[in-house]
């Protein structure tokens, strides 16, 4: 807990550095593989501080994840039993990749879009993605709408409100993508069975 006590803090002040846009970059990219920190801790900041640059994070955002996506998808595919095993026992997530895989075959890309907007550990489903080869092409366009909803609408919420919205999406995060994310998935079985 301390190592990610430490690591928060590190990526925290990064968004105050002269070259924060490349550790969002970076950051943005590697947590879509291993790294425990969300992006989101240095995009708000820096929304803050240059509400005309907020939608150009978002976008950095959103690229560089998705870049990562496809490292996570490649370890998956490629370096399961090597690499990717080590990743998911640092999530203590190894019981439910087994038991996961049912679920993954029959709702996979709704799991990608899903894992891309909620706090649910996109890295998880990117090697798992690889893992149980859902096809490259609809995992690359899930997880460019998915993580594109999660940053353009934080870096949209707090152009808008600045920081009255940096405190609510701090205190409610998860609640607000979780609600975000079943009223879209509802959003798509309504209009599926209309």
């Amino acid at each position: 807990m301390n190592f990610l006590k430490k690591t928060y803090n590190w990526t925290l002040e990064k968004a105050r550095h002269k070259n924060a846009k490349w550790y969002l970059s970076l950051i943005s990219f590697v947590e879509s593989s291993f790294f425990p920190i969300p992006p989101d801790i240095l995009l708000i900041p820096m929304a803050l501080a240059s509400k005309a640059k907020a939608l150009f994070y978002a976008f950095m955002c959103t690229l560089f994840s998705v870049l990562g996506g496809i490292l996570g998808y490649a370890i998956g595919y490629f370096f399961y039993n090597s690499l990717g095993i080590y990743i998911v026992e640092f999530y203590h997530l190894e019981n439910s990749f087994s038991v996961f895989e049912d679920y993954y075959r029959e709702f996979g890309i709704l799991i990608v879009l899903g894992a891309g907007i909620t706090p649910f550990p996109y890295k998880f489903i990117t090697i798992a993605s690889g893992v149980f080869g859902l096809n490259i092409f609809l995992f690359i366009i899930v997880s460019i709408i998915g993580r594109g909803l999660r940053f353009y609408l934080i870096a949209i919420l707090v152009y808008f409100f600045g920081e009255k919205i940096k405190l609510i999406i701090d205190k409610y995060f998860n609640i607000l993508t979780v609600v975000f994310f079943i009223l879209l998935v509802g959003s798509i079985f309504i209009i599926r069975f209309l």
